[in-house]
Formats: structure tokens, C-alpha cells, sequence
């Protein structure tokens, strides 16, 4: 597993260690866990209000989370309700190479939900070295406030592929559902476009493969036995459905197209003809389409933000980047980051969309409204555009995957964001405070609980994979220390001398103080072994932790 391959190995390995030592029984899955796991890679709305869907993968598998949110008198977003479901040990929908691949197409997970297919999410297989390569089909979750069922369902695949230079090459990367024709219309690269047609019902789908022929502006017929040389056809990238007009938006390696009710295929746009279009997105009001190209230059990944109003006769353009002034840049931003797009969530006349960068760790999302990019701060060197942990859309910092909107109730339009390696984030003010939801047990007030999240690190480096978060909740404001205590109860750090901390109905940790990565006061990495992590109030309450480190280096 390329991506999972160092913090993988170390936490398998640190599994079975604490074992061992008694004291991984709190990693073990329980029914009042909030999420399936707190690497989360995709969220999507579900059928009612407050409804959320969750796909995450721990160290050993995958799983769906769907989730009912509410919004307190306060503002703060809270969890009602939550069921969870992991799918087989040998398939899940997070390909290993989503953090290192640079191609746009496969640095994002599509999601629809597609009627009665319920939930829809590509599916991977391993490959013969054992890693998740092997595009295999699509996964299904139905139900709509309880998952009911789970279908693992392959694709067929034609003998044409086999001549194809690598499986990646025809890996889902885009999902549509056409509600009128009940059609999920699924992107698969090198191999076009697949139709599957849930018109005589979910349980008896029909599925039929389509090829781009460019030349002749024509979706051919892909056989399953059928010998053509599939590297003469356009690769198809990405879908999006628009119910008002019956359109369905293919973006492909050669321009951005339109296929309408009756078959018609056409361009979409005399300016991106000829681009490889990566990623078509619809939405807001008015409705706005946004495109993503990229194409590998010389030295570097050269891509491109474009947007186009429905209601208007212009072509599409690039997205301006424009200061806190809104005066728009000369010099293209996006570019020059080397961004890719996850996804687009549509607020209104506002688009959120979530980007990262290749070859880096860098992630947030970009806010755009009618000018452009908005910039939220500036100084005299660069704007700043890019919302992240800085502005507090996490916790902590780590890496935003996916983006997306839902109505949390009849008046609030929610927003989500899913994070690798801390749970998600969730906005019920248009983006301007988060409520972060982790992975946890039930936490009991007044230190009653206190639970260490994860329960093995290894020290330093740096990042969340290393750093233990201490979780418990305080039921009336305190003042809280916290303190690191080895296996003979030496103390070896202090991580927090009296500090406030508010009352809250799930948990009163300060996610970006309450971790301990590993080391000590001196800033040494801690030997391996077991270590007990002490919660005191200024009212008395004492609460322990228990976690355990691997050691590291400094």
C-alpha cells in the first residue's frame, strides 16, 4: 500500500506490539464511536437533513459512516446519530496511490448517490504486489438512515484493456446519475464511459461501454471481446450531470463535451478544445460549471481553474485570483501552486473548491465567488488564498481530501470537509467556524473518561501520525494540567500547566495544545514502551490515558 507504507507498517507492527502490552483495547471499533475510522477521504450528502456520509480507512480495512448532525442554539454542530459498516478486507474505495499519483483524475474519490443504487463509490482491488491498483468496479451502500446493505459489483471488463499500459489507466474517476433515464454514468479513462442502466430495478442493472471517438464526434460501442486499439480513443476523466437541461458534461483528454437527452454529443467549449479537461463540476445559483485541466509540461504539472455561467453566452475563462482589494493578478496562482481540484461544494452564488498540491502535503480550499478567488489576508510580498488549519478549518493540521455541501436543516447549508488522519470538519456558517467530529467513544464529564487518540505513536516527526491526542470532556470550565507519566510514574513532560478550558457536550480537548508526540521536556524521544497520561482540574477531577510509543528520533 504505497501511501499507507510507513505509517502503515509502523502502526501494523505497533498493533501487534500493544497487544502484547494490554493496551490497544481502546482501538477496537465500539458501537458509540462516532466515524469508522479518522482517515477520512470523502464525505457526501445524505437523503434528509443533517445527514452526512463518511468513507474512511483505518490500518487494516475500509468503511462507510453515515452520520446525523444537528446545529445547537449556539451554532456548534453536534452528532445525533451515527452507524457504520466496513466493507471486505480485500476491496475499498481509496486507491494506494491517491497522495503520490500527479494526475488530477486519480488524486480525488467520486461519489454519487445514484437512487436506488444508494451511495456509489469507485472500487479497488489488489493488485499481484498487494497494493489497492486494481480498479475492480463500484461500491454500493444502501439505505438512507441506516445502511442496510453493502455491493461489491464488479465492472466487465472488455479484452481490449489488456493491452493498455497499466490498470490505472481505466481506474473510475468520475460518477453522474441521470435521475429520468435512472443511468449512473461512471468515467473510467481508457476505456470511456459505462452506462449502468437501473431502470428494471437495482438488482437487475444493465451496463453498456461507450468510446470517445473525437474525430467523428461519436460515442462507439465497446464490446467485450472486441480487439480495437483503445489508445486511438479519447480517455473520458470526469462526468457531471445537470437535471435542468438533461445534459450530461463529459470531461475528457481532448476538451470538455455535452451529451444531451437525445444523443447529441457536442463541445462544450471553443477554449478548452483542445486542453486535457481532468475534472467538470455544476452547481450554485446561478448555476456556474467549473473545469479543472492539467497536462504534464517539461519541468512540470501546467494546469488550469476555468469557469462558466450558465445563464451567459461566454466561453469559459480562468478563474481570477484576486487580492483582499479585488484587484485580480496578473500571474496565475494556481498554476504556479501546481493545484490539483478533490472537489467543489456550491454555496449560493459561492463555490468552495478543494485543492492540493502535487508532490506536497499542502491542502485547503479555494473561496470563489463572482469576482473571482478571494484572497482572505495580504502582505507585501503575496496574497493569501487558501483556507486551511491556518483559519481553522481543522484542528489540527492535517490534509484536507474532500469537500462537499448539504443542508444540515430546512435554514442552513452545511459545509464538510474530510481530513486524513482527523476525522472531518464541519461549518454550519458558510465556512467561517468548524466543528471538528473525530473518531471517539462516548466521553464522561468531569474527566471520567480519558482516552488517547491513537493509542500508539511513534515520537516526533513532525505530524498528526505521530502525535497522540488526549481527549475528555470537563463538565463546567476548568483550568487544566496535563502531564506524561512513564511506566514507573516518572514524570517525563508537561503538556499543558492550567489551562482554560470550556465545558462542552462531547469533548473539551484543545486539539491544537491536548497532543503529545513522543517526547520529552527536553524535546527527546521517549523509549518505547507503555506511558500514562494524567488529566487534572482545578476542581478536584483526575482522569488517565494510557498510549504507547514506538520511540523515533528527534
Amino acid at each position: 500500500m504505497k501511501f499507507f507504507i510507513d505509517a502503515g507498517a509502523l502502526r501494523r507492527t505497533a498493533r501487534i506490539v500493544a497487544a502484547t502490552c494490554a493496551v490497544v483495547s481502546s482501538l477496537a471499533l465500539a458501537a458509540t464511536e462516532t466515524l469508522f475510522s479518522n482517515w477520512a477521504f470523502t464525505v457526501a450528502p445524505g437523503a434528509g437533513y443533517g445527514d452526512l456520509w463518511v468513507f474512511s480507512r483505518g490500518d487494516m480495512n475500509s468503511g462507510v459512516t453515515l452520520l446525523n448532525l444537528k446545529v445547537s442554539g449556539s451554532g456548534q454542530v453536534q452528532v445525533v446519530n451515527t452507524v457504520q459498516e466496513s466493507v471486505s478486507d480485500s476491496m475499498t474505495a481509496v486507491q494506494d496511490g491517491i497522495f503520490t499519483d500527479v494526475n488530477a483524475e486519480h488524486r480525488r474519490i467520486p461519489v454519487a448517490s445514484a437512487g436506488r443504487l444508494g451511495m456509489v463509490y469507485p472500487m479497488y482491488g489488489l493488485n499481484d504486489a498487494g497494493n489497492f491498483l486494481q480498479p475492480e468496479g463500484i461500491i454500493s451502500v444502501r439505505g438512507t438512515d441506516r445502511i442496510e446493505n453493502i455491493f461489491e459489483t464488479p465492472l466487465e471488463l472488455p479484452s481490449a484493456a489488456d493491452d493498455l499500459d497499466s490498470a490505472m489507466t481505466y481506474a473510475v474517476s468520475g460518477l453522474a446519475y441521470d435521475s429520468t433515464k435512472k443511468t449512473l454514468w461512471i468515467a473510467r479513462g481508457m476505456l470511456g464511459l459505462t452506462g449502468y442502466d437501473i431502470s428494471r430495478g437495482a438488482n437487475d442493472p444493465k451496463e453498456y461501454r461507450l468510446i470517445f471517438d473525437r474525430d467523428n464526434k461519436a460515442l462507439d460501442t465497446l464490446k467485450l471481446n472486441a480487439s480495437k486499439n483503445l489508445k486511438k480513443y479519447t480517455a473520458v476523466f470526469d462526468v457531471a450531470y445537470d437535471g435542468e437541461s438533461g445534459k450530461l458534461w463529459i470531461a475528457t483528454a481532448k476538451g470538455l463535451w455535452t451529451l444531451d437527452a437525445d444523443g447529441k454529443l457536442a463541445s462544450a467549449s471553443k477554449t478548452l478544445d483542445t486542453m486535457r479537461v481532468t475534472g467538470v463540476w455544476l452547481g450554485g445559483n446561478p448555476q456556474v460549471v467549473i473545469a479543472e485541466t492539467q497536462v504534464q509540461g517539461k519541468e512540470s504539472m501546467k494546469g488550469g481553474l476555468w469557469r462558466k455561467y450558465l445563464e451567459r453566452s461566454d466561453d469559459f475563462a480562468k478563474v481570477p485570483f484576486v487580492d483582499v482589494k479585488g484587484n485580480a493578478q496578473k500571474k496565475d496562482v494556481y498554476d504556479n501552486a501546481d493545484y490539483t481540484v478533490s472537489n467543489v461544494a456550491f454555496v449560493g452564488k459561492e463555490s468552495f473548491v478543494a485543492v492540493r498540491a502535487v508532490g506536497g502535503t499542502v491542502t485547503g480550499f479555494l473561496r470563489v465567488d463572482s469576482l473571482g478567488v478571494r484572497a482572505y489576508e495580504s502582505d507585501d510580498e503575496e496574497s493569501l488564498w487558501l483556507y486551511g488549519f491556518d483559519m481553522g478549518v481543522t484542528d489540527r493540521d492535517a490534509m484536507i481530501c474532500d469537500i462537499t455541501a448539504f443542508p444540515l436543516d430546512k435554514n442552513t447549508m452545511g459545509l464538510a470537509v474530510a481530513t486524513y488522519g482527523n476525522g472531518i470538519s464541519v461549518s454550519a456558517d458558510t465556512g467561517h467556524t468548524w466543528t471538528p467530529i473525530l473518531n471517539r467513544a462516548k466521553l464522561g464529564g468531569d474527566l471520567g473518561t480519558v482516552r488517547m487518540v491513537p493509542s500508539v505513536i511513534s515520537a516526533g516527526g513532525g505530524n498528526i501520525a505521530n502525535e497522540s491526542l488526549v481527549s475528555y470532556k470537563v463538565s463546567k470550565d476548568s483550568k487544566i494540567t496535563i502531564e506524561v507519566f512513564s511506566y514507573d510514574m516518572k514524570k517525563v513532560r508537561k503538556i499543558v500547566k492550567s489551562a482554560p478550558r470550556f465545558a462542552d457536550a462531547s469533548r473539551s480537548t484543545n486539539a491544537k495544545e491536548d497532543v503529545w508526540d513522543g517526547l520529552d521536556d527536553y524535546g527527546n524521544p521517549c523509549a518505547m514502551g507503555v506511558y500514562y497520561v494524567r488529566v487534572k482540574d482545578n476542581h478536584g477531577h483526575v482522569g488517565w490515558g494510557k498510549v504507547m510509543t514506538m520511540g523515533g528520533t528527534r
